[in-house]
């Protein structure tokens, strides 16, 4: 087993229910396989924060980032103890956390243990990776970005991406025939407009970066709460370029909210970053995802 998969993960976000009472967790939709896409809140329900993670298959290492967090945060929940100087519970109390561990179940799956992983969609992601190993899978089960998918300057997005030659299913950056086809996406979309989210952290990999703006709704203390983000982690604050603008969750929950969102590229090397580049890249970024929790 080479990455953070389905069992590891299930296992984990059961054990930590299991441990916390006062976890909630929920089941926000499911894949095209049938896999569920399970939510975790801790504290209020009143305008929490999001952390969202592994929209795409290889950057798995960003589920395991936010339960190791979201593990820790509750042992001090539980013990109403401080991290860093942050009253824990006082501050869960106020404003809660949800945590989406892993947005693209069945892109995961595949990337780390195989197209066989994926069913019926078996045969359409052999075609496309031409039978070669799956381990740079970033697509849902048919070959859809789920972080091109979303309904933020998409048309545009889809034309572009037509004249760098993809026009179909694909491991990465075909974002689907129409804004939200996807179930993951439609997932995440629904959740955004049932819950008062005061922002959204997306987490990906790699690069070391914070892109923090999307177009005219962007908030003005948006560019604040970045450097803020950047200086506690030691990243790069950026803009994306290309075939990373627009499509994006981040980019969707700005212009349709007009509230922050931010996307993080975790660690820096070739994706999939190895399981081990966590023991490094969870105490860089403790104190930034205390910060996205406490203001």
């Amino acid at each position: 087993m080479s990455g953070f998969d389905e069992k590891m993960r299930e296992t984990f976000i059961n054990n930590l229910c299991q441990k916390y009472p006062f976890i909630e967790c929920k089941t926000i939709g499911e894949s095209l396989c049938g896999r569920g896409i399970r939510c975790l809140k801790i504290g209020s329900s009143n305008d929490p924060v999001l952390f969202a993670s592994a929209f795409h298959g290889m950057e798995w290492l960003t589920s395991l980032l936010i339960l190791i967090f979201a593990n820790q945060i509750s042992e001090a929940y539980h013990k109403n103890s401080d991290i860093s100087g942050i009253k824990i519970k006082e501050s869960l109390k106020q404003h809660g956390l949800m945590l989406v561990p892993c947005v693209n179940p069945d892109g995961v799956e595949v990337s780390i243990n195989g197209a066989q992983t994926a069913g019926p969609y078996e045969s359409l992601i052999n075609q496309i990776m031409d039978n070669k190993p799956t381990t740079s899978w970033q697509a849902n089960a048919r070959g859809v970005d789920i972080n091109h998918n979303f309904n933020a300057n998409w048309y545009e997005l889809h034309n572009l991406e037509a004249e760098n030659g993809i026009s179909g299913p694909a491991p990465t950056r075909y974002g689907g025939p129409f804004p939200e086809s996807e179930p993951e996406a439609k997932a995440l979309v629904n959740l955004c407009q049932n819950v008062n989210f005061r922002y959204v952290v997306a987490f990906h990999s790699q690069g070391e970066e914070i892109y923090w703006e999307y177009g005219k709704n962007t908030p003005e203390i948006s560019k604040t709460i970045g450097q803020q983000m950047a200086s506690l982690s030691g990243y790069t604050l950026s803009a994306p370029k290309g075939l990373a603008i627009g499509g994006g969750f981040k980019d969707w929950f700005i212009e349709k909210f007009a509230k922050p969102g931010f996307t993080v590229e975790i660690g820096k090397g070739k994706n999939p970053l190895p399981l081990s580049d966590i023991n490094k890249i969870y105490p860089q970024l403790k104190d930034m995802l205390l910060y996205c929790v406490a203001i």
